[in-house]
């Protein structure tokens, strides 16, 4: 995904094109897809983890970020101890009849897999996709870099996606010819399924339509829910609201979609319990980032708070005591403060005694990604029902 925005929007001003006709087997559907966890403890290398979420959206990261993340790969570092038990979350979907474990993520516009058109050696201990099901889409191709030096490419087939309650019965499927070493490693997880726009779809040359736009026609209503959690799994609720999930009101605010992605405005921030201050910036809600990344001046303030923090170059961020009891943060959004606790900050231990916050600068990225450690203190609704899609945030 090394593209700019600037690229990303003149993407999505194309209609996309698609040889697949998307088409679903049950109208009106609603239903749950719980998350099962990751087998795998360890995180990635927290200045691996920014250089990723950074590139991710067409960034460079800053120097000393790529410095520290290139003497993590080159040293063998590339995973740490995660914080308090979190661990990555995937759901279970079938493809072409195989069921696999994916990772739904709100940050791309691609469903790719784990096949039987890689070598076997890549495709040791995990669950695979056979293309014999599907029907070959001759001369479309796909391919993925990520800012960690990983990524994927391949084929593209239409066959049949169950996802929980629904089936798209021609819908366009990545099937893997090459996957790097960092994916072919986690043999928990299968593959992945975006959630963004259709816009930013990587297929070439003809772009293909995602899961949620194939099937959003036949649910009962156009839009999905996102209930991750701290230390377990959460799940994604798709043509429903389900209110047991949160509490108070849900905050509607519009979504700019000019880059494919689920974009917002943010009006301020607080840390603790001090006072709001007022600060305008764009943001995306992602599932597929772990980290909370905003500008310097937010970061500033909010480690201006931990006493313990300092700044490490050979880390790329900020650090903190692991038995420091850090200060919450607070965005506004649609006038409305939404707080992530601050023990949801701490992301993984470095050393005995320090650890990574996941709180960090979005410098390089030119936008803010509000990633995971954001989201699972949220209760968040994607939806698509009106004219302009609208994201709402609730409190879990």
């Amino acid at each position: 995904m090394q593209q700019t925005l600037a690229a990303l929007a003149a993407i999505a001003a194309v209609a996309v094109a698609s040889p697949v006709e998307p088409r679903v087997s049950v109208p009106n559907v609603k239903f749950s897809v719980p998350q099962i966890a990751n087998g795998n403890t360890k995180v990635a290398a927290p200045a691996i983890a920014v250089a990723k979420a950074i590139s991710k959206y067409g960034g460079t990261p800053p120097t000393n970020v790529q410095r520290a993340a290139a003497a993590a790969q080159q040293s063998g570092s590339v995973t740490a101890n995660s914080y308090g038990g979190d661990v990555e979350y995937l759901c279970p979907v079938s493809v072409g009849g195989t069921t696999m474990n994916l990772d739904f993520d709100t940050g791309s516009s691609d469903l790719w897999v784990f096949s039987t058109l890689q070598a076997s050696s890549q495709r040791q201990g995990h669950a695979v996709y056979n293309t014999a099901s599907g029907r070959k889409l001759n001369g479309e191709s796909w391919s993925i870099s990520y800012g960690d030096g990983s990524g994927a490419s391949g084929q593209v087939y239409a066959d049949k996606v169950v996802v929980g309650g629904v089936t798209a019965t021609s819908q366009a499927v990545e099937a893997a010819t090459s996957i790097s070493a960092q994916f072919q490693q986690d043999t928990d997880n299968d593959g992945l399924l975006g959630l963004a726009f259709s816009s930013i779809n990587t297929v070439s040359p003809d772009q293909q339509t995602t899961f949620f736009d194939s099937v959003k026609s036949t649910l009962a209503r156009k839009l999905f829910t996102v209930d991750l959690k701290k230390g377990g799994p959460g799940s994604y609720d798709f043509g429903y609201i389900d209110s047991s999930k949160y509490t108070g009101a849900i905050t509607y605010v519009p979504v700019n979609t000019r880059n494919g992605f689920w974009q917002f405005t943010t009006t301020g921030y607080s840390v603790g319990s001090g006072a709001t201050v007022s600060s305008s910036y764009s943001a995306i809600a992602d599932t597929g980032t772990t980290l909370l990344l905003v500008p310097d001046n937010v970061v500033s303030a909010y480690y201006a708070q931990v006493p313990s923090a300092t700044y490490s170059d050979a880390q790329g961020g900020y650090l903190v005591s692991c038995s420091a009891t850090l200060p919450s943060f607070s965005a506004v959004i649609g006038g409305r403060k939404f707080t992530v606790p601050g023990s949801y900050i701490k992301y993984s231990q470095v050393s005995n005694t320090q650890c990574f916050g996941g709180l960090q600068s979005s410098a390089g990225s030119g936008i803010s990604i509000f990633g995971d450690i954001f989201l699972k203190a949220m209760f968040v609704v994607f939806s698509m029902e009106n004219s302009t899609p609208q994201l709402g945030f609730a409190t879990q």
